[in-house]
């Protein structure tokens, strides 16, 4: 054999090896890399897209049928939901700061009275300084209602309902059940919102769509289908003592119809309670919106009806709320309206 043709055969070889050692063409994948890791190997050549191409690949999608809309704004709402959760989470733990520096200091700050059992304190209009420092600053074109405050109005449809101290009369006397309610509404409804226990650094919350949840864990109302095997918790109406009649007479209608009855002094802590199923039921009547703006919604994420004495969903405007699971809700609202029925 020829040297020359000895070469070229040797090259040929050569070639051949190289061929079958190249690695195939990939397109980059979003978000790998020098930061992201390595790319995804996607064996092909690189084809140029012609006009052709274009048609039939456009034929190949209208037969397999058009997608409903697309994922993308779903995942923007929801990412913009859990964003305005968490700027709740900071906001209570904000005010629940305020509220753990004066624990346990009775007798070391001033109680004013507003009006007939309703109290504030430098601790309640602390808490709520340092929560709508937070507000302002993120959210600055949002209406806010809060307790200790006059209510401002936004531009953009969005409420904040703020209540720095949930069991003031609680907190001045040492009793431990108190909390901070903080929640923030959109056109469509409530959209998230946190009941937060700063003694026990319980922070129950909920985002319209996502379930409610207790320290990250989800909850869900107890499975109590007869009012004879619930646990019921109420508030005195001390803002509405023309009506006691009615509401003593709810009162004993569940004292002899459910399985107990409480009152803790906290409304949003009550509604909290029922959402993670410690109690079964809550109703009080003259309420106040941020008293239950929060605890409203984490009981329905958690799968519990919540509505007004008429069975409307109006507590927010009329402040008579009732919340439980869906048996044991039909059968509060029946005593409770016959009970003001007859008032």
């Amino acid at each position: 054999m020829s040297r020359r043709r000895r070469d070229t055969q040797i090259l040929a070889r050569r070639k051949g090896r190289a061929r079958r050692s190249r690695r195939p063409v990939v397109w980059p994948i979003a978000g790998t890399g020098a930061k992201g890791g390595a790319a995804r190997p996607q064996a092909g050549r690189v084809v140029t897209l012609t006009a052709a191409r274009r048609r039939a690949a456009a034929r190949k999608r209208l037969q397999k049928g058009t997608r409903s809309a697309p994922a993308l704004p779903i995942d923007a709402e929801r990412s913009a939901a859990d964003f305005h959760l968490a700027a709740c989470v900071s906001c209570a733990r904000a005010g629940g700061r305020v509220i753990m520096d004066y624990w346990g200091k009775r007798g070391s700050f001033a109680v004013h009275e507003k009006g007939r059992n309703d109290y504030v304190t430098i601790v309640d209009r602390e808490a709520e300084a340092a929560i709508l420092r937070l507000v302002r600053d993120r959210f600055p074109d949002h209406a806010i209602m809060a307790e200790e405050s006059a209510p401002t109005e936004g531009t953009v449809g969005y409420r904040w309902y703020i209540d720095p101290l949930d069991g003031t009369t609680n907190y001045v006397h040492g009793y431990p059940l108190f909390s901070v309610s903080v929640a923030v509404a959109d056109p469509q409804g409530m959209r998230a919102g946190v009941v937060y226990d700063p003694l026990r650094d319980e922070m129950f919350s909920a985002a319209r769509g996502a379930g409610a949840f207790l320290n990250g864990e989800p909850i869900r109302i107890a499975p109590v289908e007869k009012l004879s095997q619930a646990l019921l918790v109420t508030g005195i109406p001390f803002r509405s003592l023309s009506r006691l009649d009615p509401y003593v007479a709810s009162f004993k209608a569940f004292i002899q119809n459910a399985a107990g009855i409480r009152r803790d002094g906290s409304a949003a802590i009550d509604l909290a309670y029922v959402a993670c199923g410690r109690l079964d039921g809550f109703w009080e009547m003259a309420l106040s919106p941020w008293d239950v703006a929060a605890g409203s919604l984490i009981v329905q994420e958690a799968g519990g009806f919540v509505s007004d004495f008429q069975g409307r969903d109006d507590y927010l405007a009329s402040g008579d709320i009732v919340a439980a699971g869906p048996q044991v809700h039909a059968d509060m609202l029946r005593i409770i309206k016959d009970c003001y029925r007859k008032a």
